[in-house]
């Protein structure tokens, strides 16, 4: 009976799938036929009921009748009085304590002192290096500006997340509601609320979006929740025999047991909140994004990047350190020892902390680096890719084509036939998909979910941003894909040309030309700039520049600059270097990519591809290596045994076993880029994102909800079905319990 039931819930499925499919498609050719009513293309305007009314009452009622304005006025009272403090100690603003500001020097030898105690001289040079090149470059007042809200927003996201993941881990309800809560786009009403100062929203930005992003595109719950689950039986009745509380059996045995995957979650808060300076920017905060919009703003793309790399450096220290810090074992110290011993790191930060204070009140350079001081070459690099990289006659010819053929060919197109799709057969298309991948759960979900969509009036533009979604992730795993397959794949062997041309020598030849590329194209880079800043210092001189001698330096930087490369780099050229440049592409201000899209390829539907990409691309290089690591070795073995080549090998068995985790790649992809079409609409985008961006200039706190609720829907949509398939696919391999 249990199979007879089983293959008729099959029959069911496989027959209701098809009927939603025929019916779109049915109505789908009817539109291109131009019989379609119209009302069965797109819902009739008398029929959109008023949400955004409707979600204005509701919040107008929480501000006033539930005194959500007294409530949001007590808060900025104690988070301005943190923020005051912090800013007067980093770059004094003259608020209490009036003891600030700290000198650079100070703060870079702890940071020195500190790494070195977690990591060694690696991180102690990545510590003390991080700050000391913010002070040389002239940003140390405005990456100070920066942190003194970090220091105060990371702490409180992770009480605010601690405190939800504790709640998440003891009600499943609370668990399940969390996730669609939480996932809300990040350009909402929370910069509207007019019942607070800026203060306490610039500071309530940074602790809201780190709870969001992260929990927008983590395959679980909250690492606190994830932690608490992992607790052993074990321990946990060894508390209870010990008959601990329920307050001690959380304070003594699940938080410590928890401690791995808790402090993970710090360093995810820290990280977040990096990601965040350019978006808080826009509600008046001070700092390193407000500075890097200015620079975009005058397309000032060497002092945007000097700035970028700035905001980098800092989330990968700090990224660092916490992993450090997490992995670090607790020293033990025999009796006896003294206190002086125990904790000489903590003395070692001290004294040099007091002795660059010192030094600093008889030496101003160790206090800050004045303007005349600094070693910027921003100017130069702006005038290097203003003048010579975007003037490259063979940039601007390849440019410019793949700009005619991708907008034309591909991408208008393809917008054009998402929209031509009827309402109703859209939404069918995407009840079946949900319904094929995850179930009939799921399917209702996305019904559900996609109705909100059609009901809010904004059903066009939805659309267009599920076209800028889907293309950029498609595009973005037609370049990461491959990348991550030859990141991991086995280190490079020299080419064996014994038995002929064959598949192995092919993707060798490939491999080789590619690793020799990016070299090439590196030292290229390196070269003009070098050369261009040799010219501005006047190194050649204030008489004309002999173009002989003008092209022999550069050609000699370059052979320099191509072994070095290759010498130091060539050994991490796979799947080590693909994720730090992932890392990298992930911290970096997710702004600044709108730059060089605009420079390259104007305002046009491949600039927003091009920016929303490299951001796509992040997670699917990952999860891609990731998978493709994690293949068991004796499947792969099998295969070699069995006489595969290294394609049929990667084909038949790689890829179907990695596939699973490949799929939460294309999951977070998908996320990033629904992230990522929001700060696309700053060059000009048609689509839900400029309509949210509109928002944030008024009180229009309705419309807001509802646009932020649509991308949020989406987005659920394709987490949801996604994530239960790539579950599913790993029980059915073994790969999961």
């Amino acid at each position: 009976m249990d199979s007879v039931g089983k293959n008729n819930d099959k029959t069911n499925k496989k027959r209701g799938i098809l009927t939603l499919v025929g019916f779109g498609f049915l109505l789908t050719l009817i539109q291109w036929f131009g019989l379609l009513p119209e009302a069965l293309h797109r819902l009739p305007e008398w029929l959109v009921p008023p949400l955004q009314i409707w979600l204005d009452a509701i919040f107008n009622f929480v501000k006033d009748d539930l005194h959500l304005l007294d409530f949001t006025r007590m808060l900025t009272q104690g988070l301005q009085w943190l923020l005051d403090s912090t800013a007067n100690l980093l770059f004094g603003k003259r608020r209490w304590p009036h003891m600030g500001p700290i000198p650079w020097m100070s703060i870079a030898a702890v940071a020195g002192i500190i790494g070195y105690y977690l990591g060694g001289w690696r991180l102690a040079a990545l510590g003390a290096g991080t700050f000391i090149w913010t002070a040389m470059i002239g940003q140390w007042k405005i990456a100070m500006e920066t942190m003194s809200v970090l220091i105060v927003a990371a702490p409180v996201a992770f009480i605010i997340g601690l405190l939800l993941g504790i709640w998440a881990w003891k009600s499943r309800t609370v668990e399940a509601a969390l996730q669609p809560i939480l996932v809300y786009p990040s350009n909402n009403s929370v910069f509207h609320l007019p019942s607070a100062r800026r203060d306490l929203f610039q500071s309530w930005s940074y602790c809201r979006r780190c709870c969001n992003y992260r929990l927008c595109h983590s395959t679980d719950d909250l690492m606190t929740t994830l932690g608490l689950k992992k607790v052993s039986h074990e321990v946990v009745e060894a508390g209870k025999m010990s008959g601990c509380s329920s307050w001690q059996m959380l304070r003594y045995v699940y938080i410590p047991s928890a401690r791995t995957e808790i402090l993970v979650g710090v360093n995810q808060v820290i990280m977040l909140c990096l990601a965040m300076v350019v978006l808080t920017a826009f509600i008046g905060m001070p700092g390193l994004g407000a500075k890097l919009l200015a620079m975009m703003g005058s397309f000032k793309l060497g002092r945007s990047m000097e700035i970028g790399i700035t905001i980098v450096l800092l989330a990968v220290m700090l990224d660092r350190l916490t992993k450090a810090w997490v992995a670090k074992q607790p020293e033990h110290f025999e009796k006896g020892t003294s206190w002086f011993l125990r904790h000489k790191y903590l003395v070692m930060s001290v004294a040099a902390f007091v002795f660059f204070i010192i030094v600093a009140q008889f030496w101003d350079f160790a206090s800050e680096v004045g303007r005349k001081q600094h070693y910027s070459q921003g100017k130069a690099l702006d005038g290097f890719v203003k003048n010579t990289l975007l003037q490259d006659p063979t940039l601007k010819f390849i440019t410019t084509g793949l700009r005619v053929f991708m907008n034309n060919y591909v991408l208008i197109p393809f917008r054009n036939f998402l929209l031509s799709i009827p309402m109703p057969a859209f939404i069918a298309f995407v009840v079946a998909l949900s319904w094929y991948m995850a179930g009939r759960k799921q399917a209702l979900f996305a019904l559900a979910f996609f109705s909100w969509v059609a009901l809010s009036g904004w059903w066009d533009r939805s659309i267009i941003t599920i076209y800028y979604v889907v293309s950029s992730t498609a595009v973005a795993a037609l370049i990461a894909i491959p990348l991550a397959v030859w990141g991991a794949s086995p280190p490079a062997q020299r080419i064996d040309f014994s038995k002929g041309i064959n598949g192995d020598v092919i993707i060798g030849l490939i491999s080789l030309i590619f690793r020799r590329s990016i070299i090439a194209f590196a030292s290229f880079i390196v070269a003009g700039i070098l050369r261009y800043m040799l010219w501005k210092l006047g190194v050649f001189g204030d008489e004309e520049v002999s173009m002989g001698i003008y092209r022999l330096v550069y050609w000699i930087i370059f052979a320099i600059s191509f072994y070095l490369i290759w010498r130091f780099m060539g050994q991490m050229m796979r799947d080590v270097f693909l994720l730090l440049a992932a890392d990298s592409a992930q911290t970096f201000p997710s702004f600044v990519y709108l730059l060089p899209a605009i420079m390259l390829f104007s305002i046009t539907p491949i600039a927003v591809l091009f920016a929303i990409m490299i951001f796509a691309m992040v997670p699917l290089l990952r999860y891609t290596i990731e998978g493709l690591r994690n293949v068991p070795a004796e499947m792969t073995e099998s295969a070699d045994m069995s006489g595969a080549t290294r394609m049929q090998k990667l084909w038949t068995v790689q890829f179907p076993l990695a596939l699973p985790t490949m799929a939460v790649g294309f999951n977070q992809a998908l996320m990033f880029a629904f992230f990522m079409t929001m700060i696309a609409a700053y060059i000009g985008t048609v689509d839900l994102g400029q309509e949210l961006q509109r928002t944030l200039a008024g009180t229009d706190l309705g419309k807001n909800f509802v646009l932020g609720f649509n991308v949020a829907f989406m987005a659920l949509t394709f987490d949801m079905v996604i994530l239960h398939w790539s579950n599913t696919k790993k029980k059915l391999l073994g790969l999961q319990e």
